[in-house]
């Protein structure tokens, strides 16, 4: 080797961005902040950056949108090929003519919209979506009786506004957002009830998520230096982005988060809806995305240990022995899935001395009322459970792996991806057929 010649291990590895001519750029916006994630053509993560906003206003909004554009190094973004943004499900604007918001946003948990509910439930099949208060269909009816709402002409979710913002093009939604506001997605059209409002002509367009509706504007290519052919495609809710970040593809594969809350969705040939337990089920290609939340999760341990705590106390579990404890731990009354019962009482005694056990007992009951909500949805028709990734924080937790792979029978364990602006930039780089594709290289592995 002549003398300066590098070594193979030595040399230096080029920025990821020179190694694809396409990058895809996936965007979430979630309850306290935003995080962008770019990646390749392969699915390797090119670069990310967060912004936050301590209101949730459109102004905000927009800021850390162009925010999180404006920090994807500028190499990056001169290879985009599509963007797609993910937002919290239900939380809608009403803009005017030049796509300015008429009114504060209302967000995917404000209730106000009690007596519109009611009045849906007049008019819609029983258990319909659309008949919580905090809908978005609940939303535009609320949005109707304001002195606002003459001015409008567009009534769109948190993702729908930010990606009009970037294609110019104010009126378009996904099915995914817009299963809430009436849109049926395995018709793929609004159903004849809906049809009969007075706000229809504020309807958007609905599109499959991953579609392309259109390149940036010129203006926003400039202004973000951006390809002028960069696609902006429909997008998705949040909580969709993070099940397609995990990589779960086929009929029977399953995502549980572990986080404030306990949320299981189930990949299903079968569609699955019963308002009766809180279970709905969202279209994802040719098949359905069945699940339902559980008020049980991380915030009812956290009102009891801090999360160091849990960590000691965890390791000191046998996770393959009953604790001898029947809990059904709440953080307060009231249930929505597998038990849909407003007034169901926790249980939480007796309380043994040792700490360990307590824990014990409480991981058993979450793992309990896991493995209740995905034996209920495969008593009303979902495929049989054959998989469970699991994301949010209880994911780094072995002996409660351990219990309830135990409770649930088959293999558990951690998403690989457990970020919703990854779901997003895969949505960007493989579009509608974003499913197909993962089944086909699922396929190819087997």
């Amino acid at each position: 080797m002549r003398n300066g010649d590098l070594k193979p291990s030595d040399k230096p590895t080029p920025h990821p961005s020179l190694l694809t001519p396409h990058a895809f750029l996936g965007i979430d916006f979630g309850t306290s902040g935003a995080r962008a994630i770019a990646i390749n053509s392969n699915g390797d993560t090119l670069a990310e950056a967060r912004s936050g906003y301590t209101d949730q206003t459109a102004v905000a909004w927009r800021a850390a949108l162009f925010d999180l554009i404006g920090q994807i190094p500028a190499d990056i973004r001169r290879l985009l090929s599509a963007i797609a943004i993910n937002g919290t499900s239900t939380t809608a604007l009403l803009c005017d003519a030049e796509n300015r918001p008429l009114y504060p946003p209302l967000l995917y948990n404000d209730a106000r919209a009690q007596d519109e509910a009611k009045q849906l439930a007049q008019i819609t099949p029983p258990g319909h979506p659309v008949l919580s208060a905090s809908s978005s269909l609940a939303k535009l009816l609320w949005f109707q009786k304001q002195p606002e709402f003459p001015c409008a002409r567009f009534f769109l979710h948190q993702a729908d506004w930010l990606a009009s913002l970037l294609h110019g093009r104010p009126g378009i939604s996904d099915y995914h957002n817009s299963l809430k506001l009436g849109f049926d997605p395995e018709t793929l059209r609004y159903p004849e009830w809906l049809l009969q409002l007075e706000v229809v002509p504020l309807l958007p367009r609905v599109l499959a998520p991953g579609t392309a509706i259109g390149p940036v504007t010129a203006e926003i290519a400039a202004h973000l230096s951006l390809p002028r052919n960069c696609l902006i495609r429909a997008g998705t809710t949040d909580s969709i982005a993070a099940f397609i970040a995990s990589g779960a593809c086929r009929p029977g594969q399953a995502v549980t988060s572990l986080g404030s809350t306990l949320v299981l969705k189930l990949l299903s040939r079968k569609r699955v809806d019963a308002a009766q337990y809180g279970i709905y089920s969202h279209r994802i290609g040719n098949l359905w995305l069945a699940g339902g939340a559980s008020n049980s999760g991380g915030a009812v341990l956290r009102s009891f240990f801090s999360d160091p705590r849990l960590k000691v106390l965890s390791s000191r579990i046998p996770p393959e022995t009953d604790s001898g404890l029947d809990y059904y731990p709440l953080p307060c009354p009231g249930e929505r899935f597998p038990i849909n019962d407003p007034e169901f009482e926790p249980r939480l005694t007796p309380r043994p001395q040792e700490d360990a056990l307590f824990l014990h007992g409480l991981l058993e009951g979450i793992a309990r009322i896991e493995a209740q909500g995905y034996r209920l949805l495969q008593e009303l028709g979902a495929d049989p459970l054959e998989s469970v990734l699991t994301a949010g924080g209880g994911a780094d937790n072995p002996a409660w792996t351990s219990m309830r792979t135990r409770f649930l029978g088959v293999p558990v364990q951690p998403s690989s991806q457990v970020e919703a602006a990854f779901g997003s930039a895969l949505l960007a780089a493989r579009g509608e057929n974003l499913l197909c594709y993962e089944q086909s290289q699922a396929e190819r592995k087997n």
